[in-house]
């Protein structure tokens, strides 16, 4: 299946890193949390990748294009650098289609603008690109293709926990109190969705406002619910627990090796 990619925001709420670089491509560990989520995807056989760039668009290019696996592999060197041999399993191949849609568009409007790219695949994938699980996600997919919804999201539970205040129009607070996790759910940017969902769409619309909520209407959204693994980098204290994650050698997002994966990369059209 393909999978495409939303890499393309500004990241705002992880400023200090996506004003030099886009938030896909701010590193944890040695490569970016972009690459580990396509490594999750390609552990469970989905290497075709339609990435949806905007924001330092050039950036994400470059990293492809200029793609050196032994950056990132063990490996033996000879020849003074002329000869590379690398350690471990053979490597995994990556289709790469890379799509400049814009900086200011949209989830939807990414989406809408890549379609012709998915309109042959019955079921593709969808992802924000910078939130990492353990999530099994050939049952998810098996969960969705046995029913008949078009689109399918991961349901999990809120990392943290708040405090909720209760405020009338005066300002007067009547109640401050803990969230109560056990009660909510959601969205965890992990998407399944059939062709079909462009049926639900229009040209400028979010995708989980105006489309969802059509989905919603015609009884053609189901939620794949999660109590595993779960961890988006939306500020520097979410990376730096991903960060002591790895360094921990805990990566529940990962599985088999215990190490990491090389890839070959191609980029579409080649």
């Amino acid at each position: 299946m393909k999978v495409v990619l939303f890499c393309g925001g500004l990241g705002t709420r992880i400023r200090e890193y996506s004003e030099t670089i886009p938030k896909p491509m701010i590193p944890i560990g040695n490569h970016p949390i972009m690459w580990h989520v396509m490594h999750y995807y390609s552990q469970y056989g989905h290497r075709d990748f339609v990435l949806c760039l905007g924001y330092k668009a050039n950036t994400v290019k470059d990293f492809f294009l200029n793609y050196r696996p032994q950056t990132y592999a063990d490996c033996v060197v000879s020849g003074f650098g002329s000869k590379v041999e690398f350690i471990g399993e053979p490597e995994a191949d990556w289709r790469v289609a890379m799509i400049d849609t814009g900086i200011w568009r949209n989830i939807g409007e990414r989406l809408w603008a890549v379609r012709h790219l998915v309109k042959d695949e019955e079921i593709f994938l969808a992802n924000y690109s910078d939130g990492l699980t353990d999530v099994n996600l050939d049952e998810m997919i098996e969960r969705f293709k046995a029913s008949d919804k078009v689109g399918c999201f991961l349901a999990i539970r809120p990392p943290l926990t708040y405090h909720l205040a209760d405020i009338d129009a005066n300002g007067k607070v009547r109640e401050f109190r803990s969230s109560d996790r056990s009660e909510m759910w959601i969205n965890g940017g992990y998407f399944i969705f059939r062709r079909e969902i462009f049926d639900y769409m229009r040209d400028g619309e979010e995708l989980v406002l105006e489309p969802f909520r059509r989905l919603i209407e015609a009884d053609k959204l189901m939620a794949y619910k999660h109590e595993g693994f779960w961890r988006s980098m939306d500020t520097l204290r979410d990376r730096q627990v991903l960060e002591d994650m790895i360094e921990k050698g805990r990566m529940p997002w990962r599985f088999g090796d215990g190490g990491v994966r090389r890839h070959n990369v191609t980029l579409a059209g080649e």
